[in-house]
């Protein structure tokens, strides 16, 4: 005896259409099933990590992943809420992260230079593999940044952002948007090299490591206790800067 064919009812709402063919987007579907799979299996059959997901609704009530899909269930998926704190009525997932932090894969090292040109906790390093990004994700509590979908549905993985753009800048201004950061810029504070949090050293500390020029011009230093670089504000800090000023524009 054939198993029966299910269908339920379900739209995808604001940015989740992205992973959805056109003629899907903005509009709710027939999806034929069998069985009763979980709410999470459905949605990412569709091709949307479930990390992306906040809030779940079938039949105008909010679920977990692990909820059975029904025959006939109307089903609505909604984004994640970063900046809104929906956890009266969001059980998809844990609660809302209280510090932004992030681990990158390797294809957006450029992307974790400059979150950290900008003050943000962005953990990168070009030979994480995927089981590593995941542990590092879920045990620092990081969300991850992609452009590897299949990576976003790990089951493991709860904090996730799949990076639509491949225009360095305009990933960087996505990000921003997406997490609602422009407030929390706190720039020319990281280490661009190993991310560690700078501290202000005296000129007499690091004299014997700077060009003779550097000694003469510049009085105020940073050093990084992780990496043992030293910064200060030459000629390529001025660049930063009115980069930072002109991304700050766009909020």
């Amino acid at each position: 005896m054939k198993e029966p064919v299910n269908s339920c009812l379900i739209r995808f709402y604001a940015e989740l259409n992205d992973f959805l063919p056109r003629e899907k987007r903005q509009a709710a579907f027939k999806h034929f099933f069998f069985g009763r799979p979980a709410v999470k299996d459905l949605i990412e059959s569709l091709g949307v990590p479930h990390t992306e997901v906040d809030l779940v609704l079938i039949n105008g009530e909010s679920v977990e992943f692990s909820r059975r899909v029904r025959d006939g269930d109307r089903i609505s998926v909604y984004p994640v809420f970063e900046s809104i704190d929906i956890s009266p009525v969001a059980r998809v997932r844990p609660e809302p992260l209280r510090e932004v932090r992030f681990v990158l894969d390797t294809h957006l090292g450029k992307l974790a230079t400059y979150l950290r040109m900008l003050g943000f906790d962005a953990l990168y390093r070009n030979n994480f593999s995927d089981e590593a990004l995941t542990e590092v994700s879920v045990k620092e509590r990081r969300i991850l940044l992609t452009r590897d979908r299949g990576l976003l549905k790990r089951g493991r993985i709860t904090h996730g952002y799949f990076v639509r753009n491949t225009d360095l800048r305009a990933q960087l201004t996505e990000v921003l948007r997406r997490f609602d950061l422009y407030r929390l810029i706190r720039p020319f504070c990281r280490c661009l090299r190993c991310n560690r949090l700078l501290e202000p050293v005296p000129q007499e500390e690091v004299a014997g490591r700077l060009p003779p020029k550097v000694r003469e011009y510049f009085d105020e230093f940073y050093f990084c206790p992780g990496c043992g670089r030293i910064y200060w504000k030459g000629s390529h800090y001025e660049h930063m800067e009115h980069f930072v000023r002109e991304i700050q524009r766009q909020d």
